[in-house]
């Protein structure tokens, strides 16, 4: 036989299993698993330290040739299931992250199996992704013709947002002659997060061109200094051009002065771009919108939508007031992607509005839970997280604290209160973080589940508080002034936790 001929009698190769049925099987085992899993995430450990051989097995080699999907599956529930970062656990605080939901990891599984790339065109899952863009102005108090996209996460949201201000605000046509000689300048507070830096060093701008602001006692952004700061660079020859608000910080939650921020961008011409990624979606709590009062004005908004509507990772939005700057930023047109008056072409192409041309199907999942659920039950469970009332500077579920006895060095202290932490996570009980506030270290819980959630981790700190009595966690001086004394809930389901341990902690 020759080679044509050999060629010719092969059996042609393809990705689809050998057999359907065995594949229905284990697919309605793991959907099973899956239900098992998030039912009792609470009868399990926060987080694990994984052990050698679940490590060692991440070091395999790369596989030659074919193995039985059952078995990898096992795999998988063994090495990947077993040891989660823990963002879904009820008594993970360490970081501002969503829980997540069944159905829209749901909707993920679906968007998968359809496979649509949404970089634009004619199809449903396009003007999908369309519809939740809209649905997030809406929700935020946007005009209908502002424009947005859907991103990865708040991060590349953020960067979006400010490319767009930077293209507006520069005073040449960056995307033809680059930046020009004059330097720009943009403006945030001094808790700014860290995507910002990236922006204008991405910009090649410099760390430089991120004029940080001191905060006042609140950790708000100053504004008379920012005032300040603005007209000494337009003295100096330096160009401002951008403020960027800060409604609800990653370190504390603290909330800018919104309203003060737009008039002051109206004031001088300069671009409002509003960081909403810990807090924008305060603005469907109906008792609490008014903590974000103004972000209505802003020229730009990143938020996401993983966070408070729980949507699985990943899931991002920035919403731009200027639909054609929006547009004029990013498009650029490629022949092989010429539109044509019907067919799949004939829609708008969708990754003229940010970075990629390749887009994952990200709307579906956040579609399915706004379609369950309603977003006025979301507004309810923002209404219900009860940070929001008691945690009076920072006016959002994020709580700094420290254990603080007397006559303690502030070395002795972070060590202390480090080992606090350390043994939290190491016992799998709470996963909490720690940050500076003021210059002070302190622990600190972001806490971000829905209210049954929240409950479930009240109800499992509840063993520990009544072996807590004798303990108390002071304040402090940092508490005092990032918290405040308002700190109720937190205090009493992660401080107590925190002294239980103490005693034994002094010595280390």
């Amino acid at each position: 036989m020759d080679k044509r001929s050999a060629a010719s009698s092969r059996v042609e190769e393809t990705l689809d299993p050998k057999d359907w049925a065995e594949l229905r099987a284990l697919s309605h085992r793991i959907v099973d698993d899956a239900i098992d899993y998030l039912s009792q995430v609470r009868e399990r450990p926060v987080w694990r330290n994984m052990p050698d051989m679940v490590r060692e097995s991440f070091s395999a080699p790369l596989p030659r040739t074919p193995k039985p999907l059952e078995e990898i599956y096992a795999s998988v529930a063994e090495n990947v299931l077993g040891y989660p970062m823990g963002n879904i656990h009820p008594r993970f605080w360490a970081w501002y992250m969503g829980s997540g939901n069944f159905t829209g990891a749901l909707g993920e599984f679906l968007a998968a199996v359809q496979g649509s790339n949404v970089g634009g065109g004619n199809h449903a899952a396009a003007l999908m992704d369309q519809q939740v863009v809209n649905w997030c102005k809406e929700m935020l108090g946007f005009p209908t013709t502002a424009s947005g996209t859907l991103v990865s996460g708040g991060s590349v949201a953020n960067i979006v947002g400010l490319t767009v201000a930077r293209n507006v605000k520069a005073g040449i046509d960056v995307r033809a002659h680059g930046i020009g000689d004059r330097p720009l300048c943009f403006y945030g507070s001094d808790q700014s997060h860290s995507c910002h830096r990236k922006a204008v060093e991405l910009f090649g701008l410099g760390d430089r061109a991120l004029r940080r602001v001191a905060t006042d006692a609140e950790l708000r952004i100053d504004i008379a200094a920012l005032r300040r700061a603005i007209e000494q660079d337009r003295a100096s020859g330096r160009l401002p051009i951008c403020i960027i608000a800060n409604a609800g910080t990653v370190n504390t939650g603290a909330i800018d002065d919104i309203q003060a921020l737009a008039d002051l961008a109206a004031e001088f011409g300069l671009w409002l771009h509003v960081d909403g990624c810990i807090g924008a979606l305060l603005r469907i709590a109906p008792e609490n919108a008014w903590r974000v009062a103004g972000i209505e004005r802003a020229d730009s908004i990143a938020l996401d939508p993983h966070k408070w509507l729980h949507a699985p990772f990943e899931a991002g939005c920035v919403l731009v007031r200027d639909a054609a700057a929006h547009r004029g930023t990013f498009a650029v047109t490629q022949e092989y992607l010429d539109s044509t008056v019907r067919g799949l072409a004939s829609a708008p192409w969708l990754y003229d509005y940010g970075l990629q041309t390749s887009r994952g199907f990200r709307a579906l999942k956040i579609w399915m839970s706004l379609m369950e659920h309603g977003i006025e039950k979301f507004g309810r469970l923002v209404e219900a997280e009860p940070q929001l009332e008691l945690v009076a500077p920072t006016n959002i579920n994020i709580a700094c604290f420290r254990y603080h006895p007397e006559n303690m060095t502030a070395e002795r202290l972070k060590a202390v209160n480090t080992e606090i932490m350390l043994r939290l996570q190491d016992e799998g009980t709470a996963v909490i973080s720690d940050t500076m506030g003021h210059g002070e270290h302190c622990l600190r819980v972001a806490i971000n589940a829905d209210g049954e959630i929240v409950a479930g981790g009240g109800i499992g700190c509840h063993k520990v508080l009544r072996g807590c009595k004798r303990h108390r966690v002071a304040a402090g001086s940092c508490a005092g002034r990032v918290s405040g004394a308002g700190v109720a809930w937190s205090m009493r389901t992660i401080s107590v936790i925190a002294a239980s341990r103490c005693g034994s902690l002094l010595a280390v």
